[in-house]
C-alpha cells in the first residue's frame, strides 16, 4: 500500500501560517515540507513552483474572507439585522489558517509592496464592504448612516488586533458588545423641527 499524500490544502494552510508569521519571504518549500513532516517531492506533485503556491494561498484567503463567510451567514436566513449578528459571530470566531487576524495583517502588509496583491486586497475589501452595505441598507434609510456603520464595522475587524492600549474601566469584550449593540440598533427617526411662531404683521 502506497504512502498517503499530504493533501493540497495542507500545503496551502501551512503556507498561510508561514505568511502570517514572517511575510511572503517566509513561505519556502523546504520550510513547509519540514513543518508538514514530508519531502519536497510532494509539493511539486501539486504546484508548478513557489509562485503557484503563493497564488493559490491568495485565492484561498480571498475566498475565505468573502464568499465563504457570506455563504455561512446567508445559510442561516433571517432578516438583515439577524444576518449581521451572525456575521459578527462568524468573523469573531474566524481564527483559522485562512482567515485568522495574522494572515489578514500579513496580506495587507504584502499589498503595500506588490501591486497584484494590492489588487486582490482591494477586490476583497470592496466585496466585504458591499455586503455590509446591503445588510445595513435594509434597515437604515440614510445612506450616510449606512456608510458610517459599514466603515466602523470593517475598521473594527481590521483594527481591533492592532490596538495596544490597555482596556479602560470595562473589558474590551464588553466594549465590543456595546458597539455591536449600537451598530445593530434600528435608527431612531429624527423628530420634525418644531414650527417657529410667525412674526407679527
Amino acid at each position: 500500500m502506497g504512502a498517503i499524500r499530504t493533501p493540497r490544502v495542507r500545503w496551502i494552510e501551512e503556507g498561510l501560517r508561514a505568511l502570517a508569521a514572517g511575510g511572503p519571504e517566509a513561505v519556502r518549500v523546504e520550510v513547509l515540507a519540514q513543518a508538514l513532516g514530508v519531502s519536497k517531492g510532494g509539493f511539486y506533485g501539486y504546484f508548478r513552483n513557489r509562485a503557484a503556491l503563493l497564488d493559490e494561498m491568495l485565492d484561498a484567503w480571498e475566498r475565505g474572507v468573502t464568499e465563504d463567510v457570506i455563504e455561512r451567514v446567508e445559510r442561516g436566513g433571517g432578516d438583515a439585522r439577524e444576518r449581521l449578528g451572525r456575521l459578527f459571530d462568524v468573523v469573531g470566531a474566524a481564527d483559522t489558517p485562512v482567515t485568522g487576524a495574522g494572515v489578514e495583517l500579513a496580506v495587507r502588509d504584502w499589498a503595500r509592496r506588490d501591486e497584484d496583491v494590492a489588487g486582490r486586497l482591494r477586490r476583497a475589501d470592496n466585496r466585504r464592504m458591499d455586503y455590509l452595505r446591503a445588510l445595513y441598507g435594509a434597515f437604515c434609510p440614510d445612506e450616510d448612516d449606512v456608510e458610517a456603520r459599514c466603515l466602523i464595522t470593517f475598521s473594527l475587524r481590521i483594527g481591533d488586533h492592532l490596538i495596544a492600549a490597555d482596556d479602560g474601566p470595562r473589558p474590551r469584550s464588553e466594549v465590543l458588545a456595546a458597539v455591536r449593540q449600537r451598530l445593530l440598533a434600528r435608527p431612531v427617526p429624527a423628530e420634525a423641527p418644531e414650527g417657529r411662531p410667525e412674526a407679527p404683521s
